[in-house]
């Protein structure tokens, strides 16, 4: 059998999240699906790098299966990309180490958040509207206190026992970009809405004028009525996934 990647993209406005669930539809089992009917197979299992929730969208997520071989990927590639709906799209596949496991060997993730500042139906769809623009400066300054390996349980909407709540946030910055805001922050790991209320917390401080000794009873007491409330996961985006090396 042969390990091959997956750099997939997609509009999650449709989907329940990644992954695959008994009730609703996800990525994960409509590119599952798509690759069984083209292999006519019926057990490949795909592995991504990571779960994305209700509504999140994706730039860049790898993952990746086995299968026997592959003669010609160019042509896998294009009959998986006529398979999969529109909403979904496969941008390359490779063959990697029987090793290589798409989630376990990620050493970050990458999402960003998307603010338009002005009412527009084009934008609607994939970005949140924020009428007061915020400067740039100052959030950065709250964002910094975010930049720590710790417990996010007061950041997340459920947390799981079986699933280690501390995570390593290596970079959290807002930049302007053609008028609009973006929040761009990089962790080893995420828990459950934990970067959409993250981006809210940090408005929420920024707009309330808080002091960021609030922030650390937030975190020390691991309660998530604490933190402000998550944004919408319309202008949330998976941007990118490292593997050692890159």
């Amino acid at each position: 059998m042969i390990n091959y990647r997956l750099k997939l993209q997609y509009d999650g406005t449709r989907y329940n999240g990644w992954q695959i669930q008994k009730n609703g539809t996800t990525v994960q089992g409509v590119v599952t699906n798509a690759i069984n009917t083209i292999l006519r197979v019926e057990n490949v299992k795909l592995t991504g790098s990571g779960r994305t929730d209700t509504g999140v969208h994706a730039l860049d997520q790898p993952a990746n299966f086995y299968s026997s071989k592959i003669d010609d990927l160019d042509k896998f590639l294009f009959s998986l990309n006529a398979v999969l709906p529109i909403d979904i799209s496969c941008n390359a596949i490779d063959e990697v180490s029987p090793s290589f496991h798409a989630r376990f060997d990620a050493v970050s993730r990458t999402y960003l958040f998307l603010f338009h500042h002005s009412k527009n139906p084009f934008w609607n769809n994939y970005s949140h509207l924020l009428f007061k623009i915020p400067e740039i400066k100052e959030l950065n300054k709250i964002s910094e206190a975010f930049i720590r390996k710790e417990d996010f349980s007061s950041f997340a909407k459920k947390i799981d026992p079986k699933i280690n709540p501390v995570c390593d946030v290596k970079y959290a910055r807002w930049m302007r970009i053609s008028g609009k805001t973006l929040f761009i922050i990089e962790a080893d790991r995420f828990l459950h809405s934990m970067v959409r209320t993250i981006t809210g917390t940090i408005l929420d401080f920024y707009f309330q004028n808080k002091n960021l000794n609030e922030l650390e009873e937030i975190f020390k007491l691991k309660d998530r009525s604490l933190a402000a409330k998550a944004l919408p996961a319309k202008a949330l985006f998976l941007y990118k996934v490292k593997y050692p090396g890159e």
